[in-house]
């Protein structure tokens, strides 16, 4: 099991996410993607400018990792400008960000579970677009964003390139909420369109291993006396595990990125249910299943 530098850093940062103001378009949907290409974009420039190819030769990486994350990042410029040219003047402009990597691995790192993020809030979105000529620009994109994160999972990090046999959707909500940590406050120019997302607490496990027990940690924003629940997104499944004195079961069948929240539903886990999350858990099984540890 690794724990993501992902679930720490939104922990620090604090999430803040625009009120419910509009309904979900194709427009919305484009901009909602635009908003986290401009994101990526801006998360390997900066850290391919700050890390050299000795520094990437100095953690241990062979010369063409450096090389590969460089296309990387040129591929999520060349889809920053794409989605700008099908919005046109709708357009939603970039924010500025921060990340919290100290150093090529680190920054590895927290690329696999971005890249991650990314498919599934590809994924995600793809219900609301009607425009089939939207849907095929963010068809186009999906895919790619998966080889980004296969690649840098199993070529980088020695992980399982996949996490199963069906990727995971996210909604809106949850997807902005893990984007907001890396976007600096009052950073987004005034004129950006609004997003409909709700505003969600940060959610941490504390050693969340399949099988085990775990403490987790929220701002309780549910109503006093409710029970809540944890539920686990993997793939098209929804796990869900009552919590119990802050404790919750961590389900023992839990392989590759899992995003985890709090929700107040029992049988299942809307962005009406949730109240807190979600959390990123990666937990690197071996080719014969066995689970990682170190």
């Amino acid at each position: 099991m690794k724990t993501t530098l992902f679930s720490l850093a939104l922990a620090f940062l604090g999430v803040t996410a625009s009120p419910i103001r509009r309904a979900i378009d194709d427009e919305t949907v484009l901009n909602f993607a635009l908003t986290l290409e401009y994101l990526e974009a801006d998360f390997y420039a900066e850290a391919l400018q700050k890390f050299d190819a000795k520094a990437f030769a100095d953690a241990g990486f062979p010369a063409w990792v450096r090389g590969r994350f460089v296309e990387i990042g040129q591929h999520e410029t060349a889809h920053v400008e794409f989605l700008q040219n099908a919005l046109g003047s709708k357009a939603t402009r970039k924010c500025s960000y921060r990340f919290p990597y100290t150093d090529p691995k680190s920054f590895a790192a927290l690329s696999q579970v971005l890249e991650g993020v990314g498919v599934s809030a590809y994924n995600g979105a793809a219900q609301y677009i009607k425009d089939p000529n939207y849907l095929t620009a963010a068809a186009s994109i999906l895919p790619t964003e998966a080889r980004h994160a296969s690649w840098v999972a199993a070529a980088v990090n020695n992980f399982s390139p996949w996490s199963g046999p069906l990727d995971t959707p996210l909604g809106l909500s949850p997807v902005y909420h893990l984007a907001a940590g890396f976007i600096v406050p009052n950073s987004c120019p005034s004129t950006n369109p609004s997003f409909p997302v709700k505003a969600l607490p940060s959610l941490s496990f504390d050693k969340a291993i399949p099988g085990s027990t775990s403490t987790i940690t929220y701002d309780k924003s549910a109503p006093h006396g409710d029970q809540v629940y944890v539920a686990y997104f993997t793939g098209l499944k929804t796990l869900i595990e009552k919590v119990t004195d802050g404790h919750v079961l961590v389900p023992s069948s839990l392989s590759g990125q899992v995003y985890a929240v709090v929700t107040t539903n029992s049988k299942a886990a809307t962005d009406a249910d949730i109240v807190a999350g979600p959390a990123v858990l990666v937990f690197e099984r071996d080719s014969k299943g066995n689970l990682i540890t170190a």
